[in-house]
């Protein structure tokens, strides 16, 4: 994954969310997310209710060792995670490159 390895910068206010043909093309190297909203979306299914809580906690640590903070949340078998550039109120690189690093998280 390409994606993955990239630096990820934060997003300035004013910075031009991503265009939909650009989305659908980042899209491809993710797993299983969608888009819906304007917004990155996974839900992650597991059992029980530790599993979900110890993946968000785990994705919390990379969250903010990168300075972009993702929704989750967290039900019994289920994690959702929602990403969007609140600054931008899009889709930004940054969002698909914690996507992506998330990704490696779940496999």
């Amino acid at each position: 994954m390409q994606l993955a390895k990239r630096q990820c910068e934060p997003c300035r206010a004013g910075t031009t969310p991503l265009s939909d043909a650009e989305c659908a093309e980042l899209i491809g190297e993710l797993i299983d997310w969608k888009i819906t909203d304007g917004r990155l979306v996974k839900s992650v299914k597991m059992s029980g209710f530790m599993q979900p809580m110890a993946l968000a906690n785990k994705i919390a640590t990379l969250a903010e060792s990168v300075s972009h903070h993702p929704d989750l949340l967290i039900r019994w078998g289920e994690l959702k995670i929602t990403i969007w550039t609140h600054t931008i109120n899009g889709l930004s690189i940054a969002d698909f490159i914690l996507a992506a690093r998330i990704d490696e998280l779940v496999i």
